[in-house]
């Protein structure tokens, strides 16, 4: 039976959640068959939380996966045709504009190749030719 259920990620105090479907006797964070959005709590505009396909994830209830109730309420709320769809895009744009963006990449200039200086004539051939003229 599939269920379709968050797996975590991150570190201590930083939790980011995939949602997923998943075989329900696999554990927590156990082998997915398909990965359907992601879930991110540490975002400071709640409607910008949770993304999903809502595509996928209702093929999989079509064909009898399981919601875990954290995840019925994301797909209520934000899935395809969600109660708060029109907030959750308000949210991402206002989120895309205040986003710093980063500087233009520096373009350090390559030192110019030096000239290899000719061959000098070593002391010991220039004496050479001295001496036979």
């Amino acid at each position: 039976m599939v269920c379709i259920r968050m797996k975590r990620f991150g570190r201590v105090n930083r939790p980011f959640y995939r949602v997923c479907a998943i075989d329900r006797k696999r554990g927590r964070d156990g082998r997915v068959i398909e990965e359907l959005g992601h879930y991110d709590p540490m975002i400071g505009e709640v409607d910008a939380r949770a993304i999903l396909n809502g595509d996928r994830i209702a093929y999989w209830l079509s064909v009898g996966a399981q919601p875990s109730d954290r995840v019925r309420v994301l797909i209520k709320k934000y899935g395809k045709d969600g109660t708060h769809s029109a907030a959750q895009q308000a949210a991402l744009e206002r989120l895309k504009i205040n986003k710093p963006k980063a500087p233009p990449p520096r373009k350090i200039p390559l030192p110019a190749p030096e000239a290899a200086p000719a061959p000098a004539e070593s002391a010991g051939e220039a004496s050479a030719d001295g001496a036979g003229e």
